[in-house]
């Protein structure tokens, strides 16, 4: 009864955000997950918002009492000058290892889709007519801003565990869908509380109490 109330009470609090969870996948081989020392990457191009979410959720992760490390104090800007072969990234791993790591948590922006949009309110009385329907939707011809054109960003997040003495795996997997962001500030604080909600609920990173 406890985890029906709490995903519920998380249900409120996200489905009012910009962040939407489509799908999360959850490996049936680990039950629970505490990292000691985690890595956060945010792939973008966007300095400003890889740097905001990378910080924000550092901050998050030092609350509960993990060792959190963002991408952008920790490689310098060569690493993503030019593409990385399998053999540097295997040698980047193996001295993430070497430093203490144990999970490194990547966030990526996997594509982004135009949608258009119309908000006709249903009327659900039979009564009304053609006329009624033709007369209250006139601005299709006339007005060009009638239809709300937006994005919608997919994301993926993705838990990795790194550690020295178990297979280097994946722990977790989010799909989430950023719709029509407005503010890097606003979408970044919507995007990662919807993450540590729902790795909570997984039992992947303790809750702030």
């Amino acid at each position: 009864m406890k985890k029906i109330i709490s995903i519920l009470l998380g249900f409120i609090l996200v489905s009012c955000s910009s962040a939407e969870l489509v799908n999360n996948w959850k490996n049936p081989d680990i039950d629970s997950f505490a990292p000691a020392k985690i890595l956060i990457i945010g792939m973008t191009s966007n300095d400003e918002a890889r740097q905001k979410f990378e910080e924000k959720l550092k901050q998050k992760y030092q609350s509960r009492g993990v060792e959190a490390v963002t991408s952008y104090e920790l490689f310098d800007e060569s690493l993503m000058s030019y593409r990385r072969s399998e053999d540097d990234l295997i040698m980047l791993e193996d001295s993430l290892i070497k430093d203490g790591f144990d999970s490194v948590l990547l966030t990526k922006v996997a594509g982004v889709e135009d949608r258009t949009a119309f908000f006709n309110k249903f009327d659900k009385d039979t009564n009304y007519g053609f006329k009624y329907d033709y007369y209250n939707n006139q601005e299709i011809y006339f007005n060009r801003n009638y239809y709300d054109e937006y994005k919608v960003y997919h994301v993926e997040t993705s838990l990795y565990c790194i550690c020295k003495t178990e297979e280097r795996t994946l722990i977790w997997k989010g799909y989430i869908d950023i719709i029509d962001p407005n503010s890097i500030n606003e979408t970044v604080k919507d995007y990662i509380n919807l993450v540590l909600f729902v790795l909570e609920e997984q039992n992947l990173i303790q809750k702030n109490e």
